[in-house]
């Protein structure tokens, strides 16, 4: 399963690939634009999920490397 985020980053990326094949240099420039500061945003998007994780289990103890890990496991986090 990947995030929103990853999902639209490889959106992103098929979008270059496309433009790129019709020398839009301005749609690639913009696109590519976009997916650097999509993935910029990657480390935020792993923090609200964790953060979601940790304030939704109420009297449990969840501490930030379980948070962490379930989020690892979860998401298809690393790049193959």
């Amino acid at each position: 399963m990947k995030t929103p985020m990853q999902e639209h980053i490889e959106w992103l990326k098929e979008e270059i690939e496309a433009y790129a094949l019709l020398l839009d240099v301005k749609k690639v420039e913009a696109l590519t634009l976009a997916k650097e500061h999509a993935e910029s945003m990657l480390e935020k998007e792993k923090e609200i999920i964790c953060n979601a994780m940790l304030k939704t289990l109420p009297g449990a103890v969840v501490s930030r490397r379980i948070a962490e890990q379930y989020f690892e496991e979860t998401f298809n986090t690393k790049e193959k």
